[in-house]
C-alpha cells in the first residue's frame, strides 16, 4: 500500500471500527444485563404475589394466576403440580413439566410429621433454612426456560420462590415473564449495529481520504515541480507554496530556500569552471606557442618563459585544487597546533628574492601566537597576503601578529601602496575578480590568492579583512581563534631576526 491517502484512511478507519466494536459490545452487555433485569423483576412480582397468596392460606385452586404469564406450584420435591395458570400448556426449564394438576389428593398429610421427618427437620433447623407454616423465602432464584401459552410459544425467565401454606405444605412456585422483549430488544440493536457501522466506517474512510487528499494537494504539487525541475535541470523554478503556513506549507518554502542555494552553488560552480578555463587557456597557449617556435627555431626558444608559464600553471592548477577541496567542505584536522611567528617568518624568507626584487623592505612585529589548524592552508593565506602586499608596495611592507583578548592572534599584512577604494573592499575577496590593469595576469596573477585566503580564514573559525595602513596602502588583517590555555601548547620557536 504505497499511498499515503490509503494508509491514512486505513489506519483511521482501524481505530473507528475497534473503537465501535468495543462500544457496540459494551452497550450489548450493559442493555442485556438492563433487560435481564427488569424481566426478572416482572417474574420476581408474580411469583411473589402467587407465594403471598399461598401463604395466606388461599388454596391451590382459588389462586388468582395471571393467564398470560406461566406460573407452576410444585411440592417440596418438584413432582407433583399442585397449580398452574390457565392456558399454560407446555413448559420446561422448570422442577418439572407437568402442566395439568391431577386430581388425587396429596401424597403427604401436611399437619403429620414421623420420626424420618422430625430427624430432617431437626438437621433443617441445624441449618436455619426450614420455613415456619404461612412464610415465604426471601431468597429467589432465577431460571430460563420455554413455555407454551394459549398456543404461543416463547423463551420466559422464571423467578423461583419457595413458600410454606399456613397448614404447612411446602411449595415452590415457578412464575414466568417473557424473555421475547428481551431478545428482540438485543436483536434489534445487534442488527443496526451490524448495518450501521460498516456504513460508518464507510463514511469515516471517504472522509479521511477526501480530507488527507486536501491536505497533501500541496505536497503533490510539490512532487510534481520537483520532478519537473529534475528532468529539465532549471534551478530558477520554484515550488508551489501554499497560503496556509502548516507543516506543508513550510515544508515547500524549505525546499525553495534550498533550491535557491543550489542555484547560487551551481551558478558559482558554472563561473568558476568558465573562469578557470579561461585562465588556464592563457599560459597553456603560452607555454605552447613557445615550444611550437623553440621546436622549429631553437635558437629562439625562450626558455625561461617556458619555465615561467609552467610555473604559473603549476601554481594556477594547485589553487584551483584547493578551492574545489574548500568547495567540498574540507575542513582543518582539529588539535593540530601552528606558530603563527613561525610560519610569517618562513614566508617571508622563501620571498627574499622576489622583496629583493621589488625593491621592497619588508619590516616585522612578531610576537609568539599558536593556533590550531591546517599549516599547509595557514601557510598558503600568509604567503598570499605577503604576495599581494608586494606586488603593490612602493618600498615598505609591515608584517605584525599579537594576541588580542587571550582569545584571538591577529596577523597584519600592510604595505605603502594605492590601497584599496572602499566601495571594491568585499569585491576583491572573489574570485578571479582583478580591479585595475595593474592586476594583469602576468603581474596580479589570476585574481585566486584573496579569495582563497578568505575562504581558509572562514574554515579556521577566523576573519579576513582589508582596511586602510596607517602606511598609506592596504592594511589585510587575518583573525584566528587561540586555543585554551589547558590545551597543550605546541613547543616555542626561537624568533628570527628581522
Amino acid at each position: 500500500m504505497a499511498s499515503v491517502r490509503a494508509k491514512a484512511a486505513t489506519g483511521a478507519t482501524a481505530v473507528v471500527a475497534v473503537a465501535l466494536i468495543a462500544a457496540g459490545l459494551l452497550m450489548l452487555v450493559a442493555l442485556r444485563g438492563n433487560l435481564v433485569e427488569q424481566v426478572d423483576l416482572q417474574a420476581e412480582v408474580t411469583a411473589r404475589d402467587v407465594a403471598g397468596q399461598l401463604a395466606t392460606g388461599t388454596a391451590f385452586d382459588d389462586l388468582d394466576l395471571d393467564r398470560s404469564r406461566p406460573v407452576q406450584v410444585l411440592d417440596a420435591d418438584e413432582d407433583r403440580l399442585l397449580a398452574a395458570s390457565e392456558g399454560l400448556e407446555a413448559i420446561s426449564g422448570t422442577g418439572s413439566g407437568q402442566v395439568t394438576v391431577r386430581e388425587e389428593p396429596p401424597a403427604r398429610d401436611p399437619g403429620f410429621f414421623d420420626d424420618d421427618d422430625d430427624d430432617d427437620d431437626d438437621d433443617d433447623d441445624d441449618d436455619g433454612n426450614r420455613l415456619g407454616p404461612g412464610e415465604v423465602d426471601e431468597d429467589i432464584d432465577y431460571a430460563d426456560g420455554h413455555a407454551t401459552v394459549d398456543g404461543a410459544a416463547g423463551p420466559y425467565r422464571f423467578a423461583v420462590v419457595d413458600v410454606t401454606t399456613p397448614d404447612g405444605t411446602e411449595t415452590t412456585v415457578y412464575a414466568g415473564a417473557p424473555a421475547d422483549v428481551e431478545q428482540a430488544a438485543l436483536d434489534s440493536v445487534r442488527t443496526s449495529m451490524f448495518v450501521g457501522i460498516p456504513v460508518l466506517l464507510a463514511v469515516v474512510a471517504a472522509i479521511t481520504w477526501l480530507m488527507t487528499r486536501r491536505a497533501l494537494r500541496p505536497v503533490e504539487g510539490i512532487r510534481r515541480e520537483m520532478a519537473a525541475i529534475t528532468h529539465s535541470t532549471d534551478l530558477s523554478r520554484r515550488v508551489p507554496e501554499p497560503s496556509a503556513r502548516d507543516e506543508v506549507g513550510r515544508l515547500a518554502v524549505t525546499t525553495n530556500e534550498t533550491l535557491a542555494a543550489l542555484e547560487a552553488s551551481v551558478e558559482r560552480q558554472r563561473r568558476f569552471v568558465a573562469d578557470a578555463s579561461h585562465e588556464l587557456r592563457s599560459p597553456i597557449a603560452s607555454l605552447r606557442t613557445q615550444l611550437e617556435v623553440g621546436q622549429a627555431h631553437p635558437d629562439l626558444l625562450d626558455l625561461g618563459g617556458a619555465v615561467q608559464d609552467t610555473v604559473r600553471l603549476q601554481d594556477l592548477a594547485a589553487d584551483l585544487l584547493l578551492l574545489a577541496r574548500l568547495d567540498a567542505g574540507e575542513q582543518p584536522a582539529a588539535g593540530r597546533r601552528v606558530d603563527l611567528a613561525e610560519l610569517a617568518r618562513e614566508e617571508l624568507a622563501q620571498r627574499g628574492a622576489l622583496l629583493a626584487a621589488a625593491g621592497v623592505t619588508a619590516r616585522t612585529e612578531l610576537a609568539e601566537v599558536t593556533v590550531e589548524g591546517s599549516r599547509g592552508q595557514l601557510s598558503r593565506v600568509v604567503g598570499n597576503l605577503i604576495d599581494n602586499a608586494v606586488r603593490h608596495a612602493v618600498g615598505t611592507v609591515r608584517v605584525s601578529l599579537r594576541p588580542e583578548g587571550g582569545a584571538a592572534a591577529v596577523l597584519e599584512v600592510a604595505d605603502d601602496g594605492a590601497g584599496v577604494p572602499a566601495g571594491q573592499r568585499e569585491r576583491i575577496f572573489e574570485r578571479f575578480v582583478r580591479l585595475d590593469d595593474a592586476r594583469s595576469r602576468d603581474a596580479g596573477g589570476a585574481g585566486l590568492g584573496l579569495a582563497i585566503a578568505r575562504d581558509v580564514a572562514v574554515r579556521h573559525q577566523g576573519t579576513l579583512t582589508v582596511s586602510d595602513a596607517p602606511e598609506g596602502g592596504a592594511l589585510f588583517r587575518l583573525t584566528l581563534p587561540v586555543p585554551p590555555p589547558s590545551a597543550p601548547a605546541a613547543p616555542a620557536t626561537p624568533p628570527a631576526a628581522s
